[in-house]
């Protein structure tokens, strides 16, 4: 079973992709873990490599290919990134997407970078914009369009183990018998 979470900065799909991953067992792969790969094997430090990918787009579709290239390639996996149910369309089995209000998001952002609320608040909603901005550019995805994911979760309104406990309840309960279908994935990938 192919498995995405996906979500904005500070929704928590980093730490819940890898606790669903050892749960049942699946590799877990994280887009942000393929950024420092594509980095270093071109000799970058990741710091580098983000400020070359804000002027190089072939390096944000570099890391969407390849993260396409493992949903059509990998089974057993969580895949984790901000495009992930896009990218893996109709390889995945299960699209999760993870959300909170962004004053929340920017607290916990904050709390792990060690920054001031407010600055990483103004700086998330920038991030948001831009890359909402590039996604509709280079793929023609509107990432507000939530339709293609099996469950959208607010990490707001539970803890961790709670939300991590309905995603196990959800996957667990699926039959692929009584399966009517899933949302397609409609998007123009130019690699």
């Amino acid at each position: 079973m192919l498995i995405t979470v996906s979500g904005p900065p500070g929704s928590g799909k980093s730490t819940t992709a890898s606790e669903l991953a050892d749960t049942l067992g699946y590799d877990h792969i994280s887009g942000g873990d393929i950024f420092r790969e594509l980095a270093d094997e071109r000799d970058y430090t990741t710091l580098e490599f983000n400020k070359l990918a804000e002027e190089d787009d072939q390096i944000d579709r570099d890391l969407d290919r390849r993260l396409q290239q493992i949903a059509a390639e990998r089974d057993d996996v969580v895949l984790e990134s901000r495009l992930a149910g896009w990218l893996a369309g109709d390889h995945a089995d299960f699209r999760i997407w993870l959300d909170a209000p962004l004053d929340v998001r920017a607290e916990r952002i904050a709390d792990r970078e060690e920054k001031a609320v407010e600055e990483t608040r103004e700086e998330t909603a920038a991030r948001q914009g831009s890359e909402a901005e590039r996604y509709r550019e280079y793929y023609g995805i509107d990432i507000t369009d939530l339709t293609i994911y099996d469950l959208s979760v607010n990490t707001a309104r539970w803890n961790a183990p709670a939300v991590l406990d309905m995603l196990v309840t959800a996957i667990d309960e699926y039959d692929p018998e009584t399966d009517e279908g899933k949302y397609p994935v409609d998007a123009n990938y130019d690699f």
